[in-house]
């Protein structure tokens, strides 16, 4: 592959990856807002729920499932290039979130609307989750957790660099902010609509449960510092830290 053609399918995939990132999650910040009450998908009922629950579960599994050993192979196989994989990883979680908010078959019913100042605050509260969510991502390592990692590594002509282990900024309060921030995205709108709430629910179990494979991974790759780590950081509400013992130093 000459160097022109190499850089090419770099940016292509690139400019897919972060234009797919950007309707996936402006899909998701519309309709949450609304409580998924005004979403696109027209299943007549009782199959809407069934349509509803597959939507549901596509994220999650697969999601999961591309994280693991065969999952990451998918990956490397998916495109020109093996170095494209985080971004086809970036790519395909951002095409998953655009189908589910925009086929979403909504129930019709509303469960409480906030008014008057309320729905002030409750706007701020959701800007709030989504801001903590993107500072999250940005201190997590933004080139990775957007696809750029490998698109940019292959447009250079090297091999995907990954990230150290982040310990700062959030990472200082709770070892798992990128899920937390998610969590949050999902209560702190101004509208609940049984759709929401079944969403919400779902979908804040996998955040809680879903990191404890990413742990295993990190603790494979580095060690007693992840595990000394996790003795001083809370693993998902950013309770107070335990105080490191002897020999320890503090999370950077």
């Amino acid at each position: 592959m000459t160097d022109s053609r190499r850089i090419t399918i770099a940016l292509a995939w690139g400019a897919a990856c972060h234009g797919a990132f950007a309707i996936g999650v402006g899909l998701m910040i519309y309709h949450l807002f609304f409580g998924l009450s005004r979403s696109w998908g027209a299943v007549p009922w009782p199959w809407a729920a069934l349509a509803n629950l597959a939507l549901l579960a596509q994220f999650p599994l697969a999601h999961s499932l591309l994280l693991t050993g065969k999952g990451r192979k998918i990956l490397a196989l998916l495109g020109p290039d093996e170095r494209l994989a985080t971004t086809n990883y970036a790519l395909i979680a951002s095409l998953q979130l655009a189908l589910l908010f925009a086929f979403w078959t909504p129930s019709g019913i509303l469960l409480w609307q906030a008014q008057g100042t309320l729905f002030w605050v409750m706007c701020t509260a959701y800007a709030a989750a989504w801001g903590y969510l993107g500072l999250a991502i940005l201190q997590g390592g933004l080139q990775l957790q957007s696809g750029m990692l490998g698109w940019l590594a292959m447009a250079r002509g090297r091999t995907p660099q990954f990230p150290d282990m982040p310990t700062h900024g959030l990472y200082r309060l709770t070892r798992q902010p990128i899920y937390l921030g998610f969590a949050l995205t999902l209560w702190t709108m101004p509208t609940y609509t049984p759709d929401q709430l079944a969403l919400a629910i779902f979908w804040t179990a996998y955040c809680v449960l879903a990191p404890l494979h990413k742990e295993k991974r990190f603790a494979k790759i580095h060690g007693d510092r992840f595990r000394a780590y996790q003795k001083r950081v809370p693993y998902w509400l950013p309770l107070p830290r335990k105080a490191p013992h002897d020999g320890e130093t503090p999370a950077q």
